[in-house]
């Protein structure tokens, strides 16, 4: 995800709308816009924060869209370059399951199991607006997404806080392109344009930098950075 300024967001976001397709959940005027709410996890040490061992390939998370009555429970895991997720819903009314015992016969039991077997508990929650548009090229797929108005607050429990949380950054927007096979053409058509340069970013160690929940201190919004992997 390249992370820029106010002024070049909204030149990667005309181009975004001129060159890829809306996207098929999106709302807004433009049918490519819509919020999302997020719950990360980390354990009392600080282990995700800190890429220690798995921890920096493997990653868990509640997400919800907009005020949608369910969330999805989620995890990340990068191998070799290469981004795979697996999700599933559950109703907003079920999150309580998870401070409980694991039973076998509900859909999150593979993640409630693997939050007690890595000490996982709730860290941070972030809130923004995306921008997202897509495109299907010759070897693929390829998803292009802008978030703005990012905003962050600490995470007590499993349940989303329905107050949004303190600004991050509101003069920056992250831009993320995932893609399947090949680096697509239209990548280096956008970096070219805008004159970005790939590098790794984490939302996660962002946010938490901004709490004060570590002493580390990570890349910030101010350096520019740009991570691609697979669409999700």
């Amino acid at each position: 995800s390249d992370v820029c300024s106010s002024d070049l967001a909204a030149g990667i976001r005309a181009w975004m709308r001129y060159t890829l397709t809306v996207d098929p959940h999106g709302t807004g005027t433009h049918h490519d816009e819509y919020d999302i709410s997020t719950i990360y996890f980390d354990t009392n040490g600080h282990d995700v924060f800190n890429r220690r061992g798995s921890f920096g390939r493997a990653k868990l998370r509640i997400r919800r869209y907009g005020r949608s009555q369910a969330a999805f429970l989620e995890r990340k895991l990068r191998t070799d370059g290469m981004l795979a997720k697996r999700r599933t819903p559950v109703p907003l009314t079920e999150l309580p399951r998870l401070t409980g015992p694991l039973d076998a016969t509900w859909p999150g039991h593979w993640f409630h199991k693997r939050l007690l077997k890595r000490a996982l508990r709730p860290s941070t929650q972030m809130t923004y607006h995306r921008v997202a548009r897509s495109a299907q090229h010759d070897l693929g797929y390829v998803r292009v997404t802008m978030d703005v108005d990012l905003r962050v607050q600490p995470a007590y429990g499993f349940a989303f806080s329905a107050e949004r949380g303190a600004p991050l950054s509101p003069t920056h927007a992250i831009v993320e392109v995932k893609f399947q096979g090949p680096e697509p053409a239209l990548l280096a058509d956008l970096c070219r344009t805008f004159r970005l340069a790939p590098q790794s970013l984490s939302k996660y160690r962002l946010g938490a930098t901004a709490l004060g929940v570590v002493s580390a201190t990570p890349a910030t919004l101010d350096t520019a950075a740009f991570s691609i992997g697979d669409p999700s």
